[in-house]
């Protein structure tokens, strides 16, 4: 008996034509559900996201919270969808939330379901704003449009983190056939357990952003116009809310984007970390309606890449860690000048990520607040701003270079709605100063010192390969000894987060949280410069991040660049061998 025709036709289909290598590839092993949760393409067998396979995620995530939670059937879960569907399978991100809420609701936990597509955000901030025990996006972000994912927060507001994962791991395997009733969802449109926070949220998201709002008055005088693209993803209506909320007059949106497309039938990736390609057609509007600057969202809106134009008439795309310098730059001057916040500037906080920029440090360092770095990743950030807002510290800002903000702190995770906004309140204000955001980015390097960044990566679909890669650069001067240099450039320090190896602690042994499941390991060099060579949790990628600080006062920008590009070129050639190990480049 077939409970989704369409999986059942697709596994009939190969097991008719004896095709033991698909079938192998269909249920030869179970999707890992890590602390990003689950994240893999659509389609039939265990390996893939589809009715089964949410119900069995769901079950086991919802025996873990009754053991974890006394009160589960009190105060409930939240959960939300995006637009992804998939035709041949059946899968949609609101068939696999409805069948995740029937099966909370058929063992008496309170579900709070949106009835509509929502960003990102709105999961954690609905978890911390009823107070809830844990809440689940279906999502796959800026994946491409085959893939879906289920991602977990727990009830501190942030993405889980170990041992939950094991955990929640653990009590699937331990649920995998499904409960009675766990195809029917129909069971729950006459709950008295659904309930549906859409309107609530809608509204009281968009009056907590608020408190971010310094400049109303500029904000309805500015003549600055801006494009904002959701590049066929969920944010459309909710940044036009945004600008409503702040009075700025709302942004010209892309046409042939603005609306949900699971398909995202204008770009090749919908990521727009890939930078231009993704942008083409916001470029194309802001010529015509002369706007300077383009906010584009990533199809959940948890996530946000801004461009400008220049006075050549040339676009710039703002990498993650400019925006990141530029939005912890605003958001403490406005705390400095105009919070009605009473706590001293030693109560104060500014975190990213150990892969991202160390720009502020450097403005922590001048100004007086704390900074502190955490692995990479919203989990660790989320996870620990709750800590130091539990111990009465005020955190004002968190990013990553990926492109991800956490600039208000009713939403423990990214969120490309509130910092978009943000973004245009300050450009708004920074015209006033007859200031653009690409001399408001000079200014605050020439006042903290360049930090110049380049990141990029290779895709590696042979795990051995990458394994041994980085076993090399353990062993890479006989047995136990890492290199003491890269081409010309001179190695002063090494942490490696996977063995748990510090260079430069006094006990050799690194701070942060070590993970043998995945690799990473930074590099210190003699010059100023820091690298770091990872895995990528959810891609068959080796990524690496590099950045040289200078000091305040180093102004030289193009030789730094040149050092800069000099330490990559060196880094690829010895420490990937891109040859050797048959890696693919990144390609524009």
């Amino acid at each position: 008996y077939q409970q989704n025709p369409k999986t059942y036709t697709i596994v009939k289909q190969l097991l008719a034509e004896g095709n033991a290598g698909e079938l192998q590839k269909y249920f030869g092993s179970r999707m890992e559900f890590g602390t990003a949760g689950l994240r893999a393409a659509m389609g039939a067998g265990i390996s893939h996201m589809n009715d089964l396979t949410i119900i069995q995620t769901t079950q086991g995530f919802c025996s873990y919270l009754e053991k974890n939670f006394s009160d589960l059937k009190k105060r409930g879960v939240v959960i939300g969808f995006d637009a992804r569907a998939h035709l041949s399978s059946g899968g949609s991100s609101k068939r696999f939330a409805r069948l995740a809420a029937n099966t909370f609701i058929s063992q008496g936990v309170p579900v709070y379901l949106f009835s509509d597509i929502i960003p990102t955000p709105f999961v954690p901030y609905t978890v911390t704003h009823l107070k809830l025990c844990a809440g689940i996006m279906v999502t796959a972000s800026h994946n491409p449009k085959q893939d879906n994912g289920y991602k977990v927060y727990w009830e501190n507001g942030a993405q889980i983190i170990s041992p939950h994962d094991k955990g929640i791991s653990q009590a699937i395997e331990e649920n995998q056939e499904p409960w009675p009733q766990a195809w029917d969802d129909k069971l729950i449109d006459s709950s008295p357990l659904l309930h549906d926070p859409y309107a609530m949220v809608n509204k009281e998201y968009f009056k907590d952003i608020q408190k971010q709002c310094f400049y109303r008055n500029i904000n309805k005088e500015t003549n600055l116009k801006f494009v904002h693209t959701s590049v066929h993803g969920v944010g459309h209506k909710f940044v036009q809310l945004a600008f409503k909320a702040f009075d700025l007059s709302p942004p010209f949106a892309v046409p042939e984007q603005k609306d949900p497309d699971p398909d995202f039938p204008t770009v090749k990736y919908p990521n727009p970390e890939e930078g231009k390609g993704v942008l083409t057609l916001s470029f194309a509007l802001a010529e015509k309606d002369g706007a300077r600057i383009i906010l584009a969202n990533d199809p959940d809106a948890d996530r946000l890449a801004v461009a400008e134009k220049q006075e050549s008439g040339e676009w710039k795309v703002f990498s993650g860690n400019e925006l990141g310098a530029l939005l912890g730059w605003w958001i403490f001057t406005c705390w400095k000048n105009n919070s009605r916040d009473t706590r001293a500037i030693k109560d104060v906080y500014m975190l990213s990520s150990t892969v991202s920029s160390k720009i502020l440090r450097a403005i922590a360092l001048k100004e007086g607040f704390h900074f502190e770095e955490t692995l990479t990743g919203f989990k660790w950030m989320g996870n620990r701003a709750k800590q130091l807002m539990d111990q009465g510290k005020a955190v004002l800002f968190a990013f990553e270079e990926a492109i991800g903000y956490m600039c208000c702190p009713a939403v423990l995770d990214k969120d490309g709605v509130s910092a978009a906004v943000i973004t245009a309140e300050m450009a708004s204000f920074l015209a006033t100063r007859n200031l653009s955001l690409s001399q408001q980015l000079k200014a605050v390097y020439d006042e903290y010192g360049f930090h110049i960044t380049k990141a990029s990566y290779f895709i590696c679909h042979d795990p051995k390969v990458i394994q041994q890669l980085f076993d090399n650069l353990r062993n890479f001067d006989g047995k136990n000894t890492y290199p003491k240099s890269c081409g010309r450039f001179k190695v002063s320090g090494i942490r490696d987060l996977t063995t748990g190896y510090d260079s430069s602690q006094p006990d050799q042994k690194a701070i942060l949280p070590t993970s043998k499941s995945s690799q990473m390991i930074t590099f210190t060099f003699a010059n100023g410069g820091v690298a770091t060579m990872r895995t990528s949790g959810t891609e068959p990628k080796i990524k690496y991040y590099s950045e040289l600080c200078a000091p305040p006062g180093n102004s030289d920008v193009e030789q730094l660049k040149k050092e800069l590009d000099e330490l990559v070129n060196a880094l690829e050639k010895h420490f990937f061998q891109p040859e050797k190990n048959k890696l693919q480049r990144k390609t524009e």
